[in-house]
């Protein structure tokens, strides 16, 4: 793909990121997933418009293009995004098998602006017992029945 056709995906996520913000849907963020070239979703920052801590740019264009493409796999795209991807959203993206990522503003550069998520990379790599966010284990049978019965599932389908 020439740069031409990336700079103008990576221009269509800043509009939609700018588009969005200033009609009150939440924060400045925009992406969209292109496959073969093409723009198979676009997906803008929904929080505090949706209520929902989880609709940020990436997640949301990740939803439209799997249901744009009937799977969970979107395998052979790229996302654009106005910025960086944050835990949540690279996690996301990892998740639903996307190629390449390519962004616009950087982690530092959301941070100057108030969207810092240098407290959750910081909390990743500590130990359970260690993170602000109490994580506590509770071993219970059932848990593991589940586990086993999805271990032996025949008909399973792995993602």
């Amino acid at each position: 793909m020439t740069a031409d056709r990336r700079d103008d995906f990576m221009r269509r996520a800043i509009e939609l990121s700018a588009e969005h913000m200033r009609g009150g849907s939440g924060g400045p963020f925009g992406a969209v997933v292109v496959r073969d070239g093409e723009i198979i979703a676009e997906g803008w920052n929904c929080v505090t418009s949706a209520n929902d801590p989880t609709a940020h740019a990436e997640v949301t264009a990740i939803r439209r293009a799997c249901e744009a493409t009937q799977s969970f796999s979107l395998e052979g795209s790229e996302i654009y995004t106005s910025c960086e991807p944050c835990p949540m959203c690279l996690s996301a993206i990892y998740w639903a098998r996307i190629d390449r990522i390519y962004f616009a503003n950087s982690r530092a550069d959301a941070a100057a602006i108030g969207f810092d998520d240098s407290l959750i990379y910081d909390e990743i790599p500590k130990a359970l017992d260690k993170r602000l966010v109490p994580i506590i284990k509770l071993d219970l049978p059932e848990a593991e029945a589940v586990f086993s019965e999805w271990q032996s599932k025949p008909d399973k389908i792995r993602y």
